[in-house]
C-alpha cells in the first residue's frame, strides 16, 4: 500500500510509511493528526462549513498497525459545529481529538484590515533539506526546502513542508490535512535540543487557521520554549506561497535518550 492508511467501515489499516522518529512500531504525529481532520471533515455540518481548529491530544502511541475510529457531534449549531473524533488500537483509545468548525460566511471587512504577508523565500527558492540522518519512514514521503535552521539544527527554524505520499488511499490530501501534517513538525523545525541526545515528543497539537491554506506547500517558522521541570512548547506561525494564514502549538515531554 503506497498511501499512509486505508480505510474500511470504521477499520482502518496502517502502513509502514506512518512510522517516526522515536521508536519504528510507532506512529509519527502527523498521520493520525492527519487522519482526525480527514475523518472530520467527512462529518456532515447543517450548512457549509470550514474547520478552523483541530486539537489532537495523543493520549498514547499509535502503533503502526490496525486502528478503529468513531466520531460524534458535540455541538451543533448555525455558527459552529464541534467535533470529537477518536483513534482506538485493539479497543483502547489512543487519540482523542477535537475540531471546530464555523459556517462559510464572507463579512465584508474595512479596508485598513492588514493580512499578514509571506517574508521569507519561496520554496521552489529554497534548497531541499537533507533529512536522512533522522531514519524517519514518513518523512520519506514528504519535500523539505529549507529557509533557516530547521532539522538538526540547534535553535528557531523555518521550513517549507509538503506532503508527497497520499495519506488516505483513494482520497485526495485536502488542505486542512497538509496544514496539520506540517504542523506536528515544529518541534524538530525550532529545536533547542540535539536530536542525537535528547527527546521532545509532543503530548498533543493544536493548529489554528484563521483562513483555509492553499496550494501544496506549507511553511512552518518556529520556536520552541522550554520550562525547568521536563516540559516544553514548540509553536510557529503557518503559511502558503500567499501568506501567513495560522498558528500551531505542540506540549513537549523533554527526556534524555
Amino acid at each position: 500500500m503506497d498511501a499512509i492508511f486505508r480505510i474500511d467501515g470504521n477499520g482502518i489499516e496502517t502502513s509502514g510509511h506512518a512510522a517516526g522518529p522515536w521508536d519504528p512500531t510507532m506512529q509519527h504525529g502527523s498521520p493520525p493528526s492527519a487522519l482526525v481532520a480527514h475523518l472530520a471533515e467527512q462529518m456532515p455540518a447543517p450548512v457549509p462549513m470550514h474547520v478552523v481548529r483541530v486539537t489532537v491530544d495523543l493520549l498514547r502511541p499509535v502503533p503502526v498497525g490496525p486502528l478503529t475510529f468513531d466520531t460524534e457531534v458535540l455541538r451543533e449549531g448555525r455558527k459552529i459545529q464541534l467535533c470529537a473524533v477518536r483513534l482506538l488500537s485493539k479497543g483502547v483509545v489512543v487519540v482523542n481529538a477535537s475540531v471546530l468548525k464555523v459556517r462559510n460566511a464572507p463579512p465584508d471587512l474595512p479596508d485598513h484590515i492588514e493580512h499578514p504577508e509571506l517574508d521569507v523565500p519561496l520554496p521552489d527558492d529554497c534548497p531541499p533539506l537533507d533529512v536522512g540522518f533522522t531514519r524517519n519512514p514518513f518523512v520519506g514521503g514528504m519535500s523539505l526546502r529549507k529557509v533557516r535552521g530547521g532539522f538538526g539544527a540547534i535553535g528557531p527554524g523555518a521550513t517549507w513542508y509538503r506532503a508527497d505520499r497520499p495519506l488516505i488511499e483513494g482520497q485526495p490530501t485536502s488542505q486542512l490535512m497538509r496544514a496539520v501534517i506540517a504542523s506536528d513538525f515544529s518541534n524538530a523545525t525550532s529545536s533547542v535540543l540535539d536530536f542525537r541526545h535528547w527527546i521532545f515528543i509532543n503530548a498533543d497539537l493544536n493548529v489554528f487557521l484563521a483562513r483555509q491554506p492553499v496550494g501544496d506547500w506549507i511553511l512552518l517558522n518556529s520556536e520552541m520554549w522550554l520550562g525547568p521541570d521536563g516540559a516544553g512548547i514548540a509553536s510557529s506561525r503557518l503559511a502558503d506561497v500567499t501568506g501567513y494564514f495560522g498558528r500551531a502549538i505542540q506540549n513537549l515531554v523533554i527526556e534524555r535518550r
